[in-house]
């Protein structure tokens, strides 16, 4: 493995929202020379030799992805970061790979070391005719990054994006690694483990658990997920009324008889967006349903602002700045103006439609999670509390995705309705997160935090949260992890949020 100590003693993520003190980048790489097996082995000895190194000296030690989030989940205050971006290889799989025991097509399972873009992987795929089953609206992660931090997909009827991954390339201490998968869907083969020279261990808790647990269990080099045939989705957005009829569908997702392009049709992806100064010309409403794949259609075209069919706020509100707040509605409405536009039928792949890895200003960003049955009751809370703890800066997007297997996956509900509030840097829009939350709790609002995004997590909060599901993921870590490399793999964050816990 090549490694390049860049001597850096700060880092900053790339929505340049902190700075931390660091002892050391490293940038790491596979070794050219050898192939492509032989060199992914070869990493695979490397980082447990970096890892035995900071054991040795005590020095806290964690992979970083993209950077891509707003909380210092990938960041250890004096210690070394790495850089895992260029640990890009892939591996198709073939049937000798994969256990009797499996029951889907090996065709459909691919290899992914860490460093993968979600980007990359998409157009990789996209050669070979499969596709990724779902994705965030912004691209930029690395695949660990997005599955360690619980990133929520787009597609309500099959989860976030850690849902796709059945099989996981743990290295927990200087002398073990392990392949984890669950024990209740076998993937591998004993000639898969052979060909990685690690251990086998099938267990549906402690991969459960290992899913999303930023970076704190070890360095995940690489991940097996399952895909699927390359398929277009059919977009819409349109504007409709904020009335019965769409906070129905919030709450339930019962689309009989919606007055949506698909009629009755259950879509691929469905989100609202309500801009609190703007209501009396309706909620913006995004469909995309699932179409088969076939050429020569036209792909989907960004607009004049350079927003696509699927990006999300965070992609333009980060152009606005901090007003005093009698300018902040003709603000908030003049860049939604500029930015959003209607569009109807355009049609593209998953990864032609979420394909924004592009930062349009300074924001913050900040997500929850709730049932659906309070996404109605919760959109039309924030209306209100606009008028009485506002003006916001921003807009009240919300997108559903079904329930995770991951233990502390933040998409925790049956159907999760995910409320994601996007507003420039500031003060003021930390202050206004702030009342939002003391406000659902107010109300007995059942909610959690994305992990990435701007949060407020408490040992108690997710005790509320998760209850016992927390303690299971405590116990997964200590049993994966020994004394040694629990020390160096915990982080402030993890600390801060009270999951850093040592068993006897």
């Amino acid at each position: 493995m090549e490694v390049v100590k860049t001597g850096d003693k700060t880092w900053e993520n790339r929505h340049e929202t902190f700075v931390e003190d660091i002892s050391d980048l490293y940038e790491l790489g596979n070794q050219a020379s050898l192939d492509a097996l032989t060199g992914y082995n070869d990493t695979t000895k490397g980082l447990q030799g970096l890892i035995a190194d900071a054991i040795a000296t005590q020095t806290p030690l964690r992979a970083l992805g993209s950077g891509w989030s707003w909380t210092k989940i990938a960041t250890v205050n004096s210690g070394v970061m790495l850089d895992t971006k260029p640990l890009n290889a892939v591996f198709d799989i073939t049937a000798t790979s994969v256990s009797p025991a499996y029951p889907g097509d090996p065709k459909y399972l691919l290899f992914a070391q860490s460093g993968n873009g979600i980007w990359e992987l998409g157009a990789h795929l996209k050669q070979r005719n499969l596709s990724l089953k779902t994705s965030g609206a912004s691209n930029g992660q690395t695949i660990a990054g997005a599955i360690g931090t619980g990133a929520h997909g787009s597609a309500f009827d099959f989860g976030a994006v850690q849902d796709f991954v059945v099989g996981i390339h743990l290295i927990v201490g200087a002398n073990r690694h392990l392949w984890l998968e669950r024990a209740s869907a076998p993937v591998v083969s004993a000639a898969f483990i052979q060909n990685l020279q690690t251990e086998l261990v099938q267990d549906d808790d402690l991969f459960n658990a290992a899913l999303v647990s930023f970076g704190s269990f070890g360095i995940i080099h690489g991940v097996m997920i399952e895909t699927e045939d390359l398929f277009l989705l059919d977009a819409t957005m349109q504007r409709l009324p904020y009335d019965d009829s769409l906070k129905a569908i919030m709450q339930t997702l019962d689309f009989t008889n919606a007055n949506l392009p698909g009629g009755s049709e259950r879509p691929f992806h469905f989100s609202v967006l309500l801009n609190p100064y703007d209501m009396e010309k309706g909620a913006y409403v995004t469909t995309m349903y699932k179409r088969p794949y076939q050429p020569g259609y036209q792909p989907p075209v960004d607009n004049t602002a350079g927003i696509g069919p699927g990006d999300d706020a965070a992609c333009f509100m980060g152009t606005l700045t901090e007003a005093l707040p009698a300018l902040i509605p003709t603000l908030v409405n003049t860049v939604l103006g500029a930015s959003l536009t209607l569009f109807n039928n355009q049609f593209g792949t998953l990864g032609e439609m979420f394909d924004n890895t592009t930062l349009r200003g300074k924001l913050l960003s900040a997500a929850v999670g709730m049932p659906i049955a309070y996404a109605a009751r919760v959109a039309d809370l924030m209306l209100s509390i606009n008028k009485t703890i506002g003006p916001f800066t921003g807009v009240f997007s919300f997108r559903f995705v079904k329930q995770t297997k991951a233990t502390l996956g933040f998409t925790h509900y049956e159907h999760t309705c995910v409320m994601e509030l996007d507003a420039p840097y500031s003060n003021t829009t930390y202050n206004f997160y702030t009342q939002v939350w003391q406000k659902l709790e107010d109300e007995q609002i059942p909610f959690t935090f994305h992990w990435g995004k701007v949060n407020e997590v408490t040992p108690q909060r997710i005790t509320n949260m998760y209850g016992a599901a927390a303690d299971a993921w405590i116990a997964a870590r200590n049993k994966l992890l020994d004394a040694d490399s629990i020390k160096i793999f915990t982080n402030p964050i993890l600390q801060q949020w009270g999951l850093d816990t040592v068993l006897p």
